[in-house]
């Protein structure tokens, strides 16, 4: 089954001021824009102490990508220093799917958002080579955008090799896209992964999710997931 866990949410500050220009060139500086990018993923994640969303995944088997063989939609709790714990609120369609597909990929966000381990996730130049594509600002989803090139500096199967855009006035996330550096399993194809994000009270939160891989258990799969309500407490805030 697909195994898309550890790269659903993380991402992200705001505050952040424009990348420094390459003044000879005229040309954004490399440097400059993934350390902006490594300070907005570490200013979401020392100020955003707890936070819960509504996330819905919807599996599609084959080439049926409008009806889904199986949904779930469950309420996600984030504590910083503890990790994650999901509540499942609805599910619906095949009972194969949501307990050997589902289940166990929700199981394995609870264990790879544990302390300790989802620091590896994080879109940072310490887990990621990031390299600045030419053609200058890129617009994504009406936003201005830097383009980076990332490969995974280890390989797991919630690492993605592909691009990544980030918002050319703050470093936050916008969109990830790639494949995943390794497979989930012996019995899995590759895994292609994209992630949209939105700015929630000033930082990066995850809005829609898409995986898709082929298996010889399972054949092709897509997964979606779509995240909405979310609810942060940030620090210094009662």
């Amino acid at each position: 089954m697909l195994n898309i866990a550890g790269w659903l949410q993380w991402g992200v500050a705001p505050g952040q001021q424009p990348p420094a220009m390459n003044r000879a060139a005229q040309q954004p500086d490399q440097a400059a824009i993934i350390r902006q990018i490594d300070a907005a993923v570490s200013a979401r994640v020392d100020s955003i102490l707890e936070f819960t969303d509504v996330e819905h995944y919807s599996v599609y088997r084959g080439g049926d990508q409008t009806h889904p063989a199986a949904e779930m939609t469950v309420r996600d709790t984030y504590k910083k220093g503890v990790g994650k714990e999901y509540a499942v609120l609805s599910q619906s369609g095949s009972g194969l799917i949501l307990r050997f597909g589902l289940k166990p990929l929700i199981d394995n966000e609870k264990t790879i958002n544990l302390p300790g381990t989802v620091e590896k996730s994080w879109f940072t130049s310490a887990n990621y080579e990031m390299k600045l594509q030419p053609g200058g600002i890129a617009r994504l989803n009406g936003r201005d955008c830097y383009v980076l090139a990332i490969t995974p500096r280890e390989k797991a199967s919630n690492l993605v090799v592909g691009t990544l855009w980030a918002d050319a006035k703050d470093g936050s996330l916008v969109q990830i896209e790639g494949v995943a550096s390794k497979s989930p399993s012996a019995f899995a194809g590759t895994t292609h992964m994209m992630r949209q994000y939105t700015n929630v009270n000033g930082f990066a939160m995850a809005t829609h999710a898409r995986a898709q891989s082929t298996s010889m258990l399972f054949g092709q799969t897509v997964v979606t997931i779509d995240y909405s309500d979310y609810h942060l407490q940030l620090r210094g805030n009662k």
